[in-house]
């Protein structure tokens, strides 16, 4: 049988019972380029070319600066808290839309 937990409180988690969710998350470096109509350069085959040395690469570090993919399982209390506050930022409310505190 498989065992379950959540990833934040790692309270165990029956799968028959209790409700789990998943959290999957990618994070990957951006390749902004400045728009120039006059560049004829095929963009995505340069990414496809990068990749693919990666690929070849035999450091893992440099794979996980470029794109690097999570997935963690949550109890439902831990994932309303995550769902709040995806970025685990203090006072995330106050600061996002820079309010004052009164």
């Amino acid at each position: 049988m498989i065992r379950y937990s959540c990833d934040l409180c790692r309270r165990d988690l029956d799968p028959q019972h209790d409700l789990r969710y998943v959290v999957k998350m990618e994070v990957f470096a951006a390749m902004d380029t400045v728009a120039n109509e006059d560049n004829d350069n095929d963009h995505l085959q340069e990414i496809q070319d990068i990749l693919e040395r990666l690929d070849d690469a035999d450091d893992d570090l440099i794979g996980e600066e470029v794109c690097q993919q999570l997935r963690f399982d949550l109890c439902p209390e831990c994932r309303r808290k995550f769902a709040k506050n995806p970025l685990g930022r203090e006072n995330f409310a106050t600061k996002v839309g820079g309010f004052s505190k009164n």
